[in-house]
């Protein structure tokens, strides 16, 4: 293949992947790390607090890599990452306990070089990892409630919070497995770049069964449908853009069916 020849296939690939991007982009709203600073915001105001943070799990590395903070005495937190056990936010991630600690200079799991790389020395801390059924993907810590010591009212709500910024997080999760949809498009270019004799093999027809096989991996290492169904829409929309309607309408349908299920379930 030459030079030519490969940079019109990868073009092309991009094309492909572009379109299930869109097409994913419709179904899972985009995340913003603006709502994260909102999250941890609320936080503050909400439970009074001197300061509140969010650190996110950096699996490749076993890192939790803080990325959003708010409050009088947040510092420069942001950017900031520790091993992912270290200190009371490493305890909550790595146990997906809730945890509140109204004295953190006499528990032996409070990590001070954070607090120090910070400026900030909290006297109480409420850590709260950001869990769901796939697992923990982070921790929302909450730092001295000026009220005085944290109440079970404040673990309710800093667990809901943190539910909020789970969604988040897969979101940008689910938009972060584009790379790797791209990458095994083009990792799948390269290994079938001719036949041997020096004559392309990649038409469009073949780019789109490997990103589509690219896609299917995706989908096969999770439960979640989400990146199957963006593929299979992306595809009906290159082959037979009119028929993106009948699936709208497929959808309505089965909406309107399991309303009326659920109503009758509950009557």
């Amino acid at each position: 293949m030459t030079d030519d020849q490969a940079g019109a296939a990868a073009l092309t690939a991009l094309v492909a992947v572009a379109r299930r991007l869109d097409a994913m982009a419709r179904i899972v709203p985009a995340a913003d790390d603006a709502l994260l600073t909102a999250i941890v915001g609320s936080a503050t105001v909400v439970l009074d607090a001197q300061a509140a943070s969010i650190a996110i799990h950096d699996p490749t590395r076993d890192r939790l890599v803080f990325v959003a903070s708010a409050g009088p005495s947040s510092g420069d937190v942001v950017g900031l990452e520790i091993d992912a056990a270290a200190g009371i936010a490493g305890y909550a991630f790595a146990t997906g306990q809730q945890l509140a600690v109204a004295d953190v200079a006499a528990d032996p799991r409070f990590d001070r070089s954070v607090a120090d790389a910070t400026g900030y020395v909290p006297g109480s801390i409420l850590a709260t990892p950001l869990s769901d059924a796939e697992g923990t993907v982070g921790v929302l810590e909450i730092l001295d409630r000026r009220g005085g010591t944290f109440t079970l009212r404040d673990l309710e709500v800093a667990a809901a919070l943190a539910g909020e910024a789970t969604i988040v997080m897969r979101t940008r999760r689910s938009a972060g497995d584009a790379a790797g949809l791209l990458r095994g498009a083009l990792v799948a270019l390269a290994a079938n770049d001719g036949d041997g004799a020096g004559r392309p093999s990649l038409d469009e027809v073949t780019i789109e069964v490997l990103v589509s096989a690219a896609t299917a991996g995706l989908s096969a290492d999770s439960d979640d449908p989400t990146w199957r169904v963006a593929d299979q829409i992306a595809r009906l929309r290159e082959v037979d853009p009119d028929s993106v309607g009948l699936v709208a309408d497929w959808l309505d349908a089965l909406l309107r069916r399991r309303g009326a299920d659920s109503r009758r379930s509950g009557s």
